[in-house]
């Protein structure tokens, strides 16, 4: 994949977008949470044929007219086809308590989670000023094969998540619930049935000739992806097919997956050889939507809120209004979210 598509990705350090403590009997560690993938997209847009980037807005079939968002309303379908409609206020009351605690319910044999229920793979980043309780959780666990079972809130909703240990870091994948689970009844599988010993043997010996003692490599490219992207690239190069965009143009209603190509293990080596010894202060863990902690940083508190508020997604700054009490924040859109929480502050 050409070098420069990560370059232009990169966007330096990035910022933790969930910050809070793990918590069980009287152990507190505090961390911060990253993803630990991306959503792998090609960056592309959908354009009119002059070249100016499209804008998604809502339009009424029935009436044959376009609808501004406070005319957009949600509704929960029920059976019969009605809808029953529920506003942005009514979801906020009905949203999880906010905590910055990764409640860990109970330790189990990380073998004992099924494979179905993984779900998104998380980094968790010490956020202290000392690193022994991380460390020290993070080596136990690891020592005694031990995965934790957690519950946590994030952005308005609580996740279901198994803490696990590898090479020193700790990990969460969130798990999912119960009810998202199909049984092998629902999908309609066939019951198990005992292969003849002649058949399974045959089945262990074409297993085995396929059996490598490593993964290539080779297997974890997105080769569709690339062939697009190394199509764009040459294409750029001999100038054929490029339209050149407006720079007066607004985009930012575009779609934003806040992904960072970062190598998030060197930032964690990094943090973590840089904080030693022990500290008997350390910060109180916030959200990303909430004010940098003072002493994570030297420089000026407001220039660092204005660079995190600049790269939030406009579900994080909707969050934000929501925290600041900013009245018609759900009409808003993300330039207007990011104008009105500066204006309040």
């Amino acid at each position: 994949m050409p070098e420069k598509y990560h370059k232009r990705r990169d966007s330096g350090e990035p910022f933790p977008f969930w910050s809070g403590t793990i918590s069980f009997g009287l152990v507190s560690v505090p961390v911060d949470l990253y993803s630990s993938v991306r959503t792998h997209r090609v960056p592309m847009r959908m354009l009119s044929s002059k070249g100016v980037p499209l804008k998604r807005k809502y339009f009424c079939s029935a009436e044959n007219i376009q609808l501004t968002p406070k005319e957009v309303v949600r509704g929960f379908e029920q059976e019969d086809g009605s809808f029953v409609t529920v506003t942005d206020e009514e979801l906020e009351k009905l949203a999880p308590r906010k905590s910055r605690d990764i409640d860990l319910r109970l330790f189990v044999d990380r073998n004992a989670i099924p494979v179905g229920l993984y779900q998104r793979p998380y980094v968790l980043a010490p956020g202290g000023e000392s690193t022994k309780a991380y460390h020290l959780l993070a080596q136990t666990m690891e020592e005694m094969n031990l995965a934790g079972i957690a519950t946590f809130v994030m952005r308005g909703k609580e996740y279901l998540a198994a803490i696990t240990a590898e090479e020193g870091i700790l990990r969460a994948t969130t798990l999912h619930f119960s009810d998202e689970i199909r049984t092998p009844d629902a999908i309609g599988l066939p019951d198990i049935q005992k292969a003849p010993d002649t058949v399974r043997k045959s089945a262990q010996n074409a297993l085995s000739s396929l059996e490598k003692e490593e993964i290539d490599p080779f297997l974890f490219i997105d080769r569709t992806a690339a062939d697009l992207i190394e199509l764009a690239t040459a294409k750029q190069e001999e100038s054929r097919d490029v339209i050149e965009v407006s720079t007066e143009v607004d985009t930012a209603e575009a779609d934003d997956d806040g992904d960072n190509v970062i190598d998030i293990m060197s930032l964690l080596r990094k943090r973590m050889d840089g904080k030693g010894g022990s500290s008997s202060e350390s910060k109180q863990p916030k959200e990303r939507s909430a004010e940098p902690p003072k002493d994570r940083s030297k420089r000026d508190d407001t220039s660092v809120e204005d660079a995190d508020l600049e790269s939030a997604s406009k579900q994080e700054l909707y969050d934000k209004a929501s925290e600041m009490e900013i009245a018609g924040r759900s009409s808003m859109s993300k330039d207007q979210l990011l104008a009105a929480i500066r204006k309040t502050r």
